[in-house]
C-alpha cells in the first residue's frame, strides 16, 4: 500500500521525470539491508530500460540504457525498491533546481522557494516523503545546496568512494555521488550498499573548526544566527584557514574549475535553442584552468595540516533561501543568486571535501577520504539534534 502511494504521488510530482512502477512493484519484498526503501535516482544515473535525459531536451534522442549504473544495481541488490528518475537542473549545471523542459519540482518547506539544485528533485522526493533515499549528484554543491533548501540531510562523498560508471559526468576530478535522505542511519545504509559493504558506525571526534572570515562572516544575519546556535555547546575554536583564503582567492580570479569542463563538454551547445538561458550564461570558455589545477593538490594538503584533525563547519548557503519569481523573471539576478548559492559549496569541491549538510544547512566536512569519519561525527550530531531551523 505504501509503495502503491508513493508511485502515484510520484507520477503526479514534478520532482520525477520518469516513474519505473513496473519495477519497483517487481522489487517490493526483495530482502537485503535495503529492504522495503524507496529510492530515487538523478536522471544522471542509467537504470535499465530508462533514457538518462541530465535535464536536458538536447538528449531526448538518446539511447534507453540496457542495464544498470554499478551503483544502482548495487543497491537494487541490497533491497532498495527502484521508484523512478528526479529532475535536475539541465546537465547539472545550476545551483537553483529549476527545469524549463521537466518543470520545476516544488519546495515542500516553501513553494514559493527554490528547491536548490543540481539535484532538486531528489531532494524534493525526499524531503515530501515519497522516497526514503534519492541518489544525486555533487560536483559544486549540487547534493549538499538542495538538502538545505529542503531540510534534509545530504552528504557529498569524496570523488573516488563510489562507481562513476554509468553516469552523465559533468566535471571529471570535481564529480561525485551524493545521497540525500531524512537521516544519517539511510545515508549510511546507502553508502554501504553502493560501496558493497555492511554499514558501521565510527567514532565521530567532535572538534570543530570554524573559518574566520567570508564563510561565516559574508552570510545573512538570520543564516548566521542559526547556524551558531547549531553549534552550541560543542568544542569550537574559530580558525584562520588560509588554504581556504587563498583557494577563493583563486576562484575568484579565474572562475570556478567546473566551468572549463563543463564548456569542453556542452560548449558546442551554445548556440543550441532550448537550453536553459541560464547554463546558456554559464557556458564560456575557460580561462585560468591551468593555475587552478596547478594548485589544488597543494592547497588540499595545506588546509588538511591547518585543520589539525578537526571537523570544518560552517553554513551551507549564505541567505535564506531564494524565492522563485524574481529569478525567472530576471535573468541578471537568476545568474548572480546562482553565484552565490554556489559560493561556499562550490570552494569546498575544489579543495576535494566530503561533506554533510544536516538540516538546517550546518555543514560539516573533511579532508577528501575522511568520509567514514565524517559520517561518524554526522550521526553524533544527529543524535545531539545539532540542526538549525532552515533559513526562509
Amino acid at each position: 500500500m505504501r509503495l502503491r502511494h508513493a508511485l502515484e504521488r510520484a507520477g503526479e510530482s514534478t520532482a520525477f521525470i520518469t516513474v519505473t512502477a513496473e519495477r519497483a512493484l517487481r522489487e517490493a519484498g526483495a530482502s537485503g539491508p535495503l529492504r522495503g526503501k524507496l529510492l530515487a535516482w538523478k536522471d544522471v544515473f542509467d537504470v535499465a530500460g530508462t533514457r538518462t535525459t541530465a535535464g536536458s531536451a538536447t538528449r531526448s534522442a538518446a539511447p534507453v540504457a540496457t542495464e544498470d549504473a554499478p551503483v544502482v544495481r548495487k543497491v537494487t541488490a541490497a533491497g532498495g525498491i527502484c521508484l523512478g528518475k528526479t529532475t535536475l537542473s539541465e546537465f547539472a549545471f545550476t545551483g537553483l533546481g529549476l527545469n524549463p523542459h521537466f518543470g520545476d519540482p516544488v519546495n515542500p518547506l516553501d513553494p514559493l522557494r527554490i528547491p536548490g539544485g543540481s539535484s532538486s528533485g531528489s531532494a524534493v522526493a525526499v524531503a515530501a516523503r515519497i522516497a526514503d533515499i534519492a541518489i544525486g549528484t555533487d560536483t559544486s554543491g549540487s547534493t549538499r545546496v538542495p538538502a538545505a533548501c529542503c531540510g534534509i540531510v545530504g552528504f557529498r562523498a569524496s570523488a573516488n568512494r563510489y562507481d562513476l560508471t554509468g553516469m552523465v559526468p559533468l566535471s571529471p576530478g570535481l564529480d561525485s555521488i551524493g545521497i540525500l535522505a531524512r537521516t544519517i542511519g539511510d545515508v549510511l545504509a546507502a553508502d554501504a550498499a553502493m560501496r558493497g559493504r555492511r554499514a558501521t558506525a565510527g567514532a565521530g571526534d567532535l572538534r570543530i573548526v570554524v573559518p574566520d572570515g567570508e564563510l561565516v562572516d559574508d552570510c545573512h544575519p538570520d543564516v548566521r544566527a542559526a547556524f551558531h546556535a547549531a553549534l552550541s555547546g560543542l568544542e569550537v575554536r574559530c580558525v584562520r584557514l588560509a588554504a581556504l583564503e587563498e583557494a577563493q582567492r583563486l576562484l575568484d580570479e579565474h572562475g570556478p574549475l567546473v566551468a572549463a569542463d563543463a564548456w569542453r563538454r556542452y560548449g558546442h551547445l551554445r548556440d543550441t535553442p532550448g537550453v536553459d538561458p541560464l547554463v546558456l550564461r554559464r557556458l564560456r570558455p575557460p580561462s585560468g584552468e591551468a593555475e587552478l589545477r596547478a594548485a589544488q593538490a597543494r592547497l588540499r594538503g595545506q588546509l588538511a595540516r591547518e585543520l589539525e584533525g578537526a571537523v570544518l563547519a560552517f553554513p551551507t548557503i549564505r541567505d535564506p533561501v531564494p524565492e522563485v519569481a524574481p529569478l525567472k523573471a530576471d535573468l541578471d539576478l537568476a545568474e548572480a543568486v546562482n553565484r552565490r548559492i554556489l559560493r561556499s559549496t562550490m570552494l569546498a569541491s575544489y579543495l576535494g571535501l566530503p561533506g554533510i549538510t544536516l538540516p538546517g544547512g550546518l555543514l560539516v566536512s573533511l579532508p577528501d577520504g575522511q568520509d567514514d569519519r565524517l559520517l561518524a561525527v554526522a550521526g553524533v550530531l544527529e543524535t545531539r539534534r545539532t540542526s538549525c531551523p532552515t533559513p526562509l
